[in-house]
């Protein structure tokens, strides 16, 4: 089979969107690309059409290759959960839960061949398969270990380009190291480097380029520039390097930001508008007044919960809503805005009954069985006969309680899909929940959701008759398809490719 190995000298070097990129050149250029990351960890995840879970970035790289992502692109998952210890994913399905020491000796044997048999499957059916290392390839005291990297490129002698961040300073000493680090035979499939991230005139660099080249013997196939394109990032880190829209906004949402926040690309439609201000806001920071608080997922819900009251942030959000301001949970953060969890098998690592924030008629019991599958409903607020689409992921079972209940203390309560297990809003329209994963993406949706914000504010709303953010992300691929193509050379590694 064909492919392409993109590996790193560190993590964050830019290997997640080069690759992405990579799919949508060669996919223009008329190649059935599939991605392909074998081992990731993130909790970033998304659901494939069969109901299995992926890494997010993944996803964003089979729609950039022109694909339906599914299972053999990322076949092992790892969802760290706070406590040393990770939910392992094969092929798309919960396996069990086991700390990095034990991890390699009970995983790495049927990793490996998790691996080998999704390779198979894409070979089978694509002409090319771009795949993404991770972290880097010559952490000498992991590589016996190392599943993601150079192990995967010589088992498909694939050409590997090696990306550097030059934004961090120290990059040919970087690519110089990490190039003496690896064994001759790995090394010898490096056809290409890539400087990334690179900020200012090229003819500054070009010395440094020319010893570079010199010096390895491996040509620099493209030196790419800072890119400010919006692409979901696999860990709750670069949520601190993310710049927050301008405080200018019309309307500005707060997203507090959890120890184990989880599937946080949820707000990547919210950033997209140019109105909106999306802030992420730490445990021990202030919550302000913004226009709407959300809770969003988390890996490990009662913990986050914990931490949030122990914190005081929890009684700042209760007190915000109880002042009439708009809070909305999402998957974990819509179990956390209940009246009870309870996690008697101690699935989460939480064993016991916790009291919720109380925003909403919800009792909650974390199970063993995971719930993940697409979604296509109906709304019924804030617009009705909308259509939604997204997925679930979680492993608690919540019940609502009867809206007609004397325990709602006067409030009511309304399905907010047709679906009445999926989601719940008040007769205000202030508190708001739901298992939907992606419910931004949809343009009407989140327009309409929008506007009554901006109705509480006094400002016009915005039309409703949008696309939803799936073609938002199609024109950000092909912008950053096109930059990138612009600043590299795929020359020296098409003769390898049989072009």
């Amino acid at each position: 089979m064909k492919a392409i190995m993109v590996v790193g000298t560190t993590s964050h070097a830019g290997k997640s969107l080069l690759t992405a990129a990579l799919c949508r050149i060669l996919c223009r250029r008329g190649w059935r690309v599939a991605p392909f990351k074998g081992q990731n960890m993130a909790l970033n995840a998304y659901v494939t059409a069969s109901g299995g879970e992926i890494g997010h970035a993944q996803a964003v790289q089979a729609w950039a290759a022109g694909v339906t992502p599914r299972v053999e692109m990322n076949p092992i998952l790892l969802k760290p959960q706070g406590d040393m210890t990770s939910q392992v994913v094969l092929k798309g399905r919960v396996v069990g839960r086991v700390g990095a020491a034990d991890y390699y000796e009970q995983y790495f044997e049927p990793g490996w061949q998790a691996i080998e048999e999704s390779l198979a499957r894409l070979g089978e059916e694509f002409d090319l398969v771009i795949c993404e290392g991770a972290g880097s390839p010559a952490e000498i005291n992991l590589k016996h270990r190392d599943l993601t990297n150079m192990r995967v490129a010589r088992h498909l002698d694939a050409p590997t380009l090696l990306i550097a961040d030059i934004e961090r300073g120290g990059v040919f000493a970087h690519i110089v190291g990490t190039l003496e680090l690896l064994e001759p035979e790995e090394r010898s499939l490096v056809k290409g480097i890539i400087i990334n991230k690179f900020r200012g005139q090229r003819s500054l660099l070009q010395s440094g380029i020319t010893w570079l080249e010199e010096r390895t013997g491996v040509p620099v196939v493209g030196v790419v520039p800072w890119l400010d394109h919006a692409f979901p990032a696999e860990d709750s880190l670069s949520l601190l390097e993310r710049n927050a829209s301008p405080a200018s906004s019309e309307i500005n949402i707060a997203v507090i930001r959890l120890p184990r926040i989880s599937n946080f690309t949820d707000f990547d439609p919210l950033e997209s508008e140019p109105s909106v201000s999306v802030r992420y806001i730490g445990l021990k920071d202030s919550l302000g007044y913004p226009d709407a608080v959300i809770l969003p997922g988390s890996k490990t819900t009662i913990a986050d919960l914990i931490m949030m009251q122990r914190t005081g942030m929890a009684e700042a959000i209760q007190n915000y809503a109880a002042a009439g301001g708009t809070v909305m949970g999402i998957c974990g953060g819509f179990q956390m805005m209940g009246r009870m969890l309870a996690d008697p098998e101690g699935i989460e690592g939480q064993e016991g009954r916790y009291k919720g924030l109380g925003l909403l008629p919800l009792k909650t019991v974390i199970t063993g069985q995971k719930v993940a599958r697409q979604r296509l409903v109906t709304s019924n607020f804030p617009q009705t006969g909308l259509p939604v689409t997204g997925y679930e992921i979680h492993q608690g079972r919540s019940h609502l309680l009867d809206v007609e209940s004397p325990d709602n203390e006067g409030a009511s309560f309304k399905p907010l899909f047709d679906d009445v297990n999926l989601g719940v809003v008040d007769s205000t329209q202030s508190i708001w929940g739901a298992y939907l994963h992606g419910i931004f993406d949809n343009g009407p949706w989140r327009r309409a959701w929008l506007n009554r914000l901006r109705q509480q504010r006094g400002l016009k709303s915005l039309p409703t008759g949008i696309s939803n953010y799936r073609e938002q992300r199609e024109a950000m691929l092909d912008s950053l398809a096109d930059v990138v193509e612009s600043y590299i050379d795929l020359t020296p590694i098409m003769p390898y490719l049989g072009k």
